[in-house]
Formats: C-alpha cells, sequence, structure tokens
C-alpha cells in the first residue's frame, strides 16, 4: 500500500485501498493513518456499515490510532448505520481507558445517536460497574431517557444486570 491514492486507480482498485485503510484503522496503524490522513485522506471517511476510522479505531482499542484520528478533525460524534457512536462502542467492549480518551478529546458524556442510548446505558446493561462509576463521576446523567423511554437503570434491569441495577437504584433514592 502506498502512503496515497493514485489518481488511475480502477474501481476495483479503489475499494481493495478502502478496504486496506479501514483495516488500517481496525489494526491500530497509527503511523500509516497519520501519513494518509496528512496526504490528504479524509478523517471521517465510512465504509459500507457506516464506521468510520474512528468508530474502528476505538471499538479495537487502539489509543494511539484514535489520538491520530482525533488531531486530524475526526468527528466522534458521527454514528455508524447500527446508530452507535465510538463512545457506545468503547462501554458495550469495557474500555474504560478508551472512553476516558474520548471523553478527554470533547466528547460529551452523555452522548448518543438517534436512539438516544448513552455510554452510561450501555455500561449499565453489561454490568460494567467501574465505567458506570467513572461515568457518573463525570456528570452522566442516570435518568436521561433513549428513544424508547427507558433510562440506564432500565436497561440494567432489561438485561439482568443485577450489580449495575443496584449501583443505579441506590443513586435514585
Amino acid at each position: 500500500m502506498t502512503d496515497t491514492q493514485p489518481a488511475t486507480m480502477t474501481a476495483e482498485e479503489s475499494a481493495a485501498f478502502a478496504d486496506e485503510v479501514f483495516d488500517r484503522a481496525r489494526r491500530g496503524d497509527a503511523p500509516m493513518l497519520e501519513r494518509l490522513l496528512a496526504s490528504g485522506l479524509p478523517a471521517d471517511l465510512r465504509n459500507h456499515k457506516g464506521d468510520t476510522l474512528l468508530m474502528l479505531a476505538s471499538y479495537h482499542g487502539h489509543a494511539d490510532a484514535v489520538k491520530v484520528l482525533l488531531a486530524h478533525g475526526a468527528n466522534p460524534l458521527i454514528a455508524n448505520d447500527n446508530g452507535q457512536l465510538p463512545i457506545a462502542g468503547a462501554a458495550f467492549k469495557g474500555d474504560l481507558p478508551m472512553i476516558r480518551l474520548l471523553l478527554e478529546h470533547g466528547v460529551p458524556v452523555d452522548a448518543s445517536a438517534a436512539d438516544g442510548r448513552t455510554a452510561l446505558m450501555l455500561a449499565a446493561m453489561f454490568n460494567r460497574l467501574e465505567i458506570i462509576d467513572y461515568l457518573l463521576a463525570q456528570g452522566a446523567d442516570p435518568a436521561h431517557r433513549d428513544a424508547a423511554g427507558a433510562n440506564a437503570l432500565a436497561a440494567a434491569r432489561t438485561m439482568g444486570a443485577v450489580d449495575a441495577a443496584a449501583r443505579l437504584e441506590a443513586l435514585a433514592r
């Protein structure tokens, strides 16, 4: 793979190039992403599932690649076709360092896509107590409701996340 895309690529070559770029984000190849972005690759490039390079790098836990993408203006509030934001993906994966990194780079603690689900709700659904505690300490709103009207406590109860439900019930008292 070269650092820049030749102007005379065929459709097949362009598709292969794009696949390789997304694979570099998935694998966390921060130096290559830096070179590509510096050469004009759009920071918010999306694949056929609507995943941005930032979504892929953050979902797979690659902090250095995420830092490169954010430094080049990648928007952490672009949801993929499933309505997921990078911070929600990190909460789903249980990646507290990635959540910290995204918040340190200005992602709102209660950021959500069209479905209204926040990282706190996802952490509650999957009983991720350390993430719940961190998000609450950062000002996450446990009363925030998603598009279906559920809050983090309801999400925890629905998923049978007993410890998360107990932690959130204690806040409601």
